[in-house]
């Protein structure tokens, strides 16, 4: 069974997507808290917290090891459903293995984000326990983008990961309803998307024939709206 988690953090859409069954978790990250208007960092996400029971990641902002460290220590006092969202790499590159194993010894819930290989996939596990929970994010979609294949890269680290059971492979940057069945199909433990892709997958099930007359349909109003003729 693949969760579903909502990349979301816009306080109102939380609230919606909350109440969905269908959403078992939420991710964040800076990039969306800044979309969402986000203005203080600790009260806004105390807001979504006061929203959901459900897991929600919360990502560290800092660039170097001790900061980083010390953000993650912070963030995972603020609930016993919060996960620490650590990058992969700082801005320069280097891999944050010691963030990692720092937090892992402290038993912090972990999203190790940003991961685009299966090289990647193996430092991580080399640096944490096998008991407290490690969520790998795999950036499927913006592998897409950059025109690679980010099948094999998955599929290997979820591989690399069977040993471990407390850690789960995530499909993240998800860019089309169709990418939740290749993540299941692959056997991913989550994937995250956007409200408009989840609700596209909750209308799952459509047949050609309903796909083709909802499509005409659609032709045929656009062309009345816009009075057409010949």
């Amino acid at each position: 069974m693949t969760k579903i988690f909502c990349d979301i953090a816009d306080i109102n859409q939380i609230k919606i997507f909350n109440k969905r069954k269908i959403v078992k978790g939420f991710t964040t990250n800076p990039s969306l808290m800044r979309k969402a208007g986000a203005k203080n960092y600790l009260n806004y996400s105390k807001k979504i917290l006061q929203i959901t029971r459900k897991p929600v990641s919360f990502e560290v902002f800092a660039d170097e090891t001790k900061e980083m460290i010390l953000q993650g220590m912070k963030i995972n006092t603020w609930g016993k459903n919060v996960y620490v969202k650590v990058p992969v790499t700082n801005s320069r590159g280097k891999f944050m293995g010691k963030v990692i194993k720092k937090l892992n010894n402290e038993k912090i819930k972990l999203n190790i984000t940003a991961v685009y290989t299966s090289k990647h996939t193996k430092q991580i596990l080399r640096n944490i326990d096998k008991k407290t929970k490690v969520i790998i994010s795999i950036f499927a979609g913006r592998m897409g983008d950059a025109g690679i294949d980010p099948l094999p890269q998955i599929e290997e680290s979820i591989k690399l990961s069977k040993k471990f059971k407390n850690v789960e492979i995530l499909w993240a940057s998800t860019r089309e309803p169709y990418n939740y069945l290749e993540a299941k199909k692959l056997g991913c433990h989550i994937i995250t998307a956007p409200p408009p892709i989840i609700k596209k997958i909750e209308k799952f099930g459509k047949t050609f024939q309903k796909l083709t007359i909802a499509t005409v349909k659609g032709f045929l109003i656009d062309s009345k709206k816009s009075k057409f003729y010949l």
